[in-house]
């Protein structure tokens, strides 16, 4: 691992675990041991490193999504539906520092003020609402599912499924205790309309 993909690494865990206003580059440097002038030569400054990570997390959650549904095979929209919501649960459970980082309020304070950070955080999301919404249109397409506007109701499916995610990252409640009656109260919701 190059020095920069170790400053990576350590930093997601960093910023997940202490947000972005609460974790220094010192301490970065104490994780990594790497010099602080050798972070700042792969990356300008806090908010350049943090953006990376930023990125990153985007372009590995939508990829890994992307790759899981593209393997699969789908009996019916519904049935892809009752699976994303499962890959969800089981990313978040394997990457918590990435679901972490997107959970702190931070992030988005710093989206306000930071158009770079708002267009990740965006694409982030977006990316992950067009899955739970191509799987709606396919259910609407094979009949599986009524019904409804795709994109309000994927958004409401996604939002379900996150807040679980959201508990499980604050050590609130064990998100996958109630995947069961998560997928079953989306599958009452989809085909009772």
């Amino acid at each position: 691992m190059s020095k920069k993909e170790s400053i990576l690494q350590a930093a997601t865990w960093l910023f997940a675990n202490k947000g972005f206003k609460d974790a220094s580059m010192s301490e970065l440097s104490k994780m990594t041991d790497v010099a602080e002038g050798t972070i700042f030569y792969h990356f300008k400054n806090k908010e350049t490193l943090f953006l990376s990570i930023l990125e990153t997390v985007k372009l590995k959650i939508i990829s890994e999504f992307d790759e899981y549904t593209a393997k699969k095979q789908f009996k019916t929209g519904l049935d892809m539906v009752e699976e994303v919501i499962s890959f969800y649960l089981y990313m978040a459970g394997h990457n918590p520092n990435l679901f972490m980082l997107l959970h702190r309020h931070d992030a988005y304070e710093l989206a306000q003020v930071n158009p770079v950070c708002r267009e990740y955080l965006e694409d982030t999301y977006n990316g992950l609402v067009d899955i739970f919404e191509r799987a709606v249109n396919l259910g609407q397409e094979d009949g599986s599912i009524g019904a409804m506007p795709a994109r309000k109701t994927a958004l409401i499916l996604f939002t379900l499924t996150d807040g679980l995610v959201r508990f499980n990252s604050y050590n609130l409640y064990n998100a996958g205790a109630l995947s069961t009656e998560l997928i079953a109260s989306c599958r009452r919701m989809l085909v009772n309309v």
